[in-house]
């Protein structure tokens, strides 16, 4: 017998629909928009304490252990540096309100993708087609198994050089595709467990800069980087907002959170606490971990540790062994983070923490949108019980970014490719509440009327814009003798993350316009219910 279900609305529950049967297929209902969703007490699993770790595990990742060298020498001096840090951060809290209000007026599964396709409804499935383009050609996991090969073969005393960096980052992100993909419930176990590590290491790293500021460090010299703060200061464009990138790059996933609401138990009221105490723990960790490497390495090293500046901090603080004992720690710290990126990007109900089990992959649940050709292969979950044929189009996607740059530059771009085009959808998102603020009634939405518990503010709204329309804008400038890349044009990173949208649109155009005007029939989108509980749409042609 089909479990009982009950139509989830945006503003809350209402009793099951008369319009949903019970069926091995699962029934399929209809709302004002053509849409539904469904849900049911037994699966609002996640409380206040896991959503708050729920958004730490996303957010926490490489970037703080490899990220700050890139942005001592893009900024120039540890003064500029620290600032960019604290810009990176006010952004994201502006960032965090917008999503929160979003979060809160639609408390359903999905994030971004549902307040684009809320607002932008003309022209019709665009905004869904350029979305499925975003998620299914980014791989998010590439740069992680990059930073995971160097901190494994710097513990292993190996020297570092393009094939093997990549081999063992490959090795690393195969690993998580085949835990995932045949063993899911041990990934997620793995998962959570190497999520405690990364916090371990920053606590390790935290309490070693206090011992570091009062001098004790295994140098000749102490480190003096906090006079003269501002000394070789840049005021290039092109470095700020790159540095701001890897800024950006950090603080990834405040938003894990709003994917899985309506797995959340009271989900606007854990929302509005679990949000911004997530991302003001992760603030503070992220500046006292910069005070701590500026306080135990000097400036000049820093810039050319690049990215084992976690390695070189541990060897002035604790000596050669603890340098790389350690550094295989933080090597299973980037492991994790590339198990929970590989899951979320294949899950749109993103990676869990502490059981809380998610069931649906990104590429899944684009696949059960019902946009991309042959959905149900998309949306399967045999032959093991997950998602596997979505995992593993994100590992071929991340795979093919890992490996496609020249030397010296995959990580750097991976980082700028994936910062880029989430900068462009943030840009749409501020301008989507912009214009809730000014046209909260509509008769073409659902809800009609734009009523959240929570409001960002206007001129907060405004502020995350004009950082993202800077973000996505100053990259084009020519930067003066400074260029993140060895090898490649210092513009591919815009120019592939705009090309990532185009192809949607193209998508788009041909799907949803030239066939059905080809084959005389209009796409009609309808809600299914599966077995498993869980709402997906499928695009029905209908003649015209």
């Amino acid at each position: 017998m089909a479990e009982k279900t009950v139509l989830v609305r945006e503003g809350g529950e209402s009793p099951p629909s008369s319009k949903t049967r019970d069926s091995k297929d699962g029934g399929r209902i209809h709302d004002a928009n053509g849409e539904a969703y469904i849900t049911t007490p037994e699966r609002r699993q996640l409380g206040l304490i896991s959503a708050i770790f729920l958004i730490f595990n996303r957010m926490v990742g490489t970037g703080i252990f490899a990220t700050p060298s890139g942005i001592v020498a893009l900024s120039g001096s540890v003064g500029l540096s620290l600032f960019i840090w604290v810009i990176g951060i006010v952004i994201a809290f502006a960032g965090a309100a917008v999503y929160l209000e979003f979060g809160t007026g639609l408390p359903r599964n999905g994030g971004e993708k549902n307040y684009l396709e809320y607002v932008f409804t003309r022209p019709k499935f665009l905004v869904t087609a350029m979305y499925a383009s975003w998620v299914m050609l980014l791989g998010w996991a590439g740069g992680n198994s990059v930073v995971f090969g160097e901190y494994i073969l710097h513990a292993a005393n190996v020297e570092v050089t393009r094939w093997n960096q990549r081999g063992v980052g490959l090795a690393c992100i195969t690993t998580a595709f085949l835990i995932h993909g045949l063993a899911l419930k041990w990934g997620v176990r793995l998962q959570n467990a190497l999520g405690l590590i990364k916090l371990a290491i920053m606590l390790i790293i935290v309490v070693s800069g206090f011992v570091a500021l009062g001098g004790h460090v295994k140098l000749e010299k102490k480190p003096d980087n906090f006079t003269n703060a501002f000394e070789g200061t840049t005021a290039s464009a092109y470095g700020i907002v790159t540095a701001l990138y890897n800024v950006i790059w950090s603080l990834i996933g405040y938003s894990n959170a709003n994917y899985a609401l309506a797995e959340t138990k009271n989900p606007v009221k854990t929302l509005k606490i679990a949000l911004p105490a997530a991302l003001t723990l992760v603030s503070i960790l992220y500046i006292l971990v910069n005070i701590a490497y500026f306080a135990a390495v000097p400036k000049e090293e820093m810039i050319s540790s690049g990215r084992i500046l976690a390695a070189s901090f541990f060897r002035n603080v604790m000596g050669e062994q603890a340098e790389r004992a350690l550094s295989v720690f933080v090597a299973l710290s980037a492991f994790g983070n590339v198990l929970s990126v590989i899951f979320s990007q294949g899950r749109c109900k993103v990676v869990p923490l502490f059981n809380f089990d998610a069931n649906f992959v990104v590429v899944q649940e684009i696949g059960r949108e019902g946009i991309l050709p042959f959905s149900r292969f998309w949306a399967s979950n045999k032959p093991f019980n997950a998602p596997f044929v979505g995992l593993f189009e994100h590992w071929l996607v991340s795979v093919v970014i890992m490996l496609a740059p020249p030397p010296g530059d995959a990580y750097n771009f991976i980082l700028n490719v994936i910062s880029y085009p989430l900068s462009v959808v943030n840009v749409f998102v501020a301008i989507a509440l912009i214009h809730l603020y000014l046209k909260p009634f509509s008769p073409n939405r659902n809800p009609q009327q734009w009523a959240p518990p929570f409001r960002a503010t206007l001129p907060v709204v405004v502020f995350f814009l004009l950082a993202n329309l800077f973000l996505v804008i100053a990259p084009y400038v020519p930067p003066e003798g400074q260029n993140v890349y060895e090898h490649l044009p210092y513009y591919l990173h815009c120019v592939v993350g705009v090309g990532i949208f185009v192809v949607g649109g193209v998508y788009w155009v041909i799907w949803a316009q030239i066939l059905p005007r080809i084959g005389g029939y209009e796409l009609i989108r309808e809600g299914a219910v599966g077995q498993d509980g869980w709402t997906y749409n499928v695009f029905v042609k209908k003649n015209v």
